[in-house]
């Protein structure tokens, strides 16, 4: 898959897009031997082999992690008001970026990757089914659930849940969701809409990878066996490049 010179070139953490927009007006980068000088350029990083300053680009390792999202923590890289976010749970020792997010005040599963195409598969709306327990105030009818899974719409948008099953119904309800939209706060925003606002919202899976025992807080590496069901269930069977790209 061709991508523009200077992102395959800061993907491979070599350096920033910015600078390696630098090297190639320089005169500095090569693509099979032929010296590149536009920034408009792309190559495939998988079959051409590219130069800076003589020495062969050698892509980063990829690294897939699951985090356990702690409440109070931002699904970003960084943060200019110095508010926690996810990197700051896992090494950094390579380049990573979280796969969708969720918002400050939920927990739970956030996957966190170098890898770009699986990143985009992953993110990209219908894919993969992502599972949430969620509380909510007061007891919502059947009623209720069954018109957010046939859909509501809010500021123009059509929101749904794939599916809603009732856990535990005290004063408040457990519930799990099912989610294959990912809009922005989806959830919030439909339970608060049939005034039912969320108290607490977990993510537990990302497709076929669980959340588990996994403490807030502590992150594992994706198993072999997690990286070929969730490869699968983006439609790339066992590849290593899905072909294309969370409440």
């Amino acid at each position: 898959m061709e991508e523009r010179l200077q992102k395959i070139i800061a993907c491979a953490g070599l350096t920033s897009r910015r600078k390696a927009e630098e090297l190639i007006a320089a005169g500095r980068v090569t693509v099979n031997g032929s010296v590149v000088t536009q920034l408009g350029a792309k190559a495939d990083a998988e079959r051409d082999h590219i130069k800076v300053d003589g020495n062969l680009l050698q892509a980063e390792p990829k690294v897939y992690y699951a985090l356990n999202k702690p409440q109070g923590v931002l699904s970003t890289t960084s943060d200019p008001l110095g508010r926690p976010v996810v990197l700051d749970f896992v090494p950094r020792s390579e380049r990573l970026f979280p796969v969708g997010r969720l918002d400050f005040q939920s927990e739970g599963l956030v996957l966190l990757t170098n890898d770009g195409k699986l990143a985009r598969a992953v993110m990209e709306a219908g894919r993969l089914s992502k599972v949430y327990r969620v509380k909510v105030q007061g007891r919502p009818s059947e009623e209720v659930l069954v018109r957010l899974q046939r859909g509501i719409r809010l500021r123009g948008e059509q929101l749904a849940a794939e599916r809603i099953v009732r856990l535990k119904s005290a004063d408040n309800t457990w519930l799990e969701v099912i989610l294959r939209q990912g809009r922005n706060r989806q959830i919030r925003r439909m339970f608060e809409a049939v005034g039912h606002p969320v108290m607490r919202l977990r993510r537990v899976a990302v497709g076929p990878v669980q959340l588990g025992d996994l403490k807030p807080g502590r992150w594992r590496k994706l198993s072999p066996w997690e990286l070929k069901e969730l490869r699968k269930a983006l439609g790339g069977g066992d590849r290593n490049r899905p072909e294309r790209r969370s409440a």
